[in-house]
């Protein structure tokens, strides 16, 4: 599992379409950071950490900005890879890539049901008539058609989802700005919120860094760009465009949002589950404030939806054309489009579905708590895998490649740190504590799964017989 290994460099044996284009990327990119996550989960991490809050998502933002710069530097430095899953084998053999290709699949074919049943849950509201399981089998079908039509489709519809998400957050922090700098509001500014109940950071400066874990899962998605990437005309040059800047988005949509929220309504007047976007908008006084919200919230869940199915398919595909998965999943349809693969999506999404609305709820909540740290597990065996290959690079003596990883190796090191860190806390923190433990169990599976499956295509010896 730690020998360096360069055959992920090799293109595929069966090309995927190369129909997306520049604006698909950068809005599929923002797509994976903006989901319900930020305008709902963030309520959580306020409670945690007060108005002191929004410096847990820069801490997390910062974290995110390392691994997509070590993925710029790989990406460009192994052109022909086509999932940053990919590089795991490429850096540190077979075994690290079947066992992170898993562990990613199985991270995002359950976010599938997740997303489709919270997305049920709000359009209920709507249609109280129909069930969550009427409605989340109907969104299921209307994203298994998407997904089978095209990637131009998948990409097309992420663009219109992605581009309704930012122009909400530009138009909120418009309106909080002027609110918080007293334009529009009657009483002058309101940054006083900020220490006005219980000082800045009313629970301490640790659970500001205790919120991280919450918030890292929050953040996670960017690496989606490298997958879509493989079906652009230069992936290359895409993710490392990407690379560059993630941050700036992370900034714009996470914290300063976050930090207005803080500044223009108390925090202890947030609740848990309940959307600190829509509270603040109500202090603002803004007409239908939690109409609009849902709206918001709805578009961000089904974004979050397409994408997983999406990425699930194409992770899928990749194993199946690695060997590590049935072959009857590599075939393309005309469309270029892995129809196996995505079905496999579409039947776990159905499955989840089921479970969660009419099987004990007690199955599906441990198939999501069974990849909670799994996302963490993938993302600190990626760093290690930039590491070994730019490790290996110098070694062989060629040239730096065009992106580069900021001070090598530290920051690289830190990066593994503090995810290290994220697992420590999550296994001291009572409410991550299942998730962590479970996590650990699906880790082991996936690597008794190597070995089984390595020993299982391994040629038979053949002992000679007399004739």
């Amino acid at each position: 599992m730690t020998q360096l290994n360069t055959t992920a460099q090799d293109s595929p044996k069966n090309e995927l379409s190369r129909s997306l284009k520049g604006r698909h990327l950068t809005m599929i990119s923002i797509g994976g950071i903006i989901g319900a996550g930020l305008f709902v989960s963030s309520s959580t991490s306020i409670i945690a950490g007060g108005p002191a809050s929004f410096i847990s998502y820069a801490i997390c933002g910062m974290l995110i900005l390392l691994v997509m710069r070590m993925l710029g530097e790989m990406t460009t430095s192994l052109p022909h890879v086509r999932s940053f899953t990919e590089f795991a084998r490429a850096g540190l053999g077979e075994g690290a890539g079947f066992v992170i290709g898993w562990l990613y699949w199985y991270f995002w074919v359950l976010v599938v049901p997740v997303e489709a049943i919270a997305g049920a849950k709000i359009l209920q509201h709507w249609f109280p008539t129909f069930s969550p399981l009427e409605i989340g089998v109907a969104l299921m079908s209307v994203m298994t058609c998407v997904n089978l039509m095209s990637a131009r489709s998948y990409a097309e519809f992420e663009f219109w989802f992605a581009s309704i998400k930012v122009a909400a957050i530009i138009a909120f922090i418009a309106i909080a700005a002027s609110y918080a700098f007293g334009w529009t509001s009657p009483h002058g500014a309101t940054f006083g919120n900020l220490v006005d109940h219980g000082g800045f950071t009313p629970h301490g400066w640790i659970a500001v860094l205790a919120a991280v874990p919450t918030v890292f899962f929050a953040m996670t998605g960017a690496e989606i760009t490298t997958i879509a990437a493989a079906e652009s005309a230069q992936p290359g040059r895409a993710v490392a465009r990407m690379s560059t800047t993630v941050i700036l988005r992370i900034l714009v949509f996470y914290v300063i949002s976050l930090f207005l929220i803080v500044s223009v309504t108390p925090w202890n007047m947030v609740r848990s589950g309940e959307s600190p976007f829509t509270l603040a908008l109500n202090t603002m006084h803004v007409p239908w404030a939690g109409n609009i919200m849902s709206v918001i919230i709805l578009t961000a869940v089904l974004s979050c939806l397409n994408s997983a199915f999406y990425v699930s398919s194409r992770v899928m595909f990749l194993l199946a054309d690695r060997g590590d998965a049935p072959q009857a999943l590599v075939k393309l349809n005309a469309r270029r489009v892995p129809v196996g693969s995505v079905l496999v999506g579409a039947v776990a999404g159905f499955l989840g579905i089921i479970a969660a609305t009419e099987a004990p709820q007690v199955v599906f909540d441990f198939l999501v708590s069974s990849s909670g740290a799994v996302i963490v597990f993938v993302y600190m065996t990626i760093c290690v895998a930039q590491i070994a290959l730019r490790r290996k690079r110098e070694r062989e003596g060629l040239p730096a490649p065009a992106v580069r990883m900021w001070l090598f190796p530290y920051l690289s090191i830190a990066a593994i740190a503090a995810m290290a860190g994220v697992l420590i806390a999550m296994a001291f923190t009572p409410g991550l504590q299942r998730d962590f433990y479970v996590s650990c169990v699906t880790l082991v599976v996936a690597v008794l799964a190597y070995f089984i499956v390595n020993r299982l295509r391994r040629p038979r010896r053949v002992s000679p017989t007399a004739t």
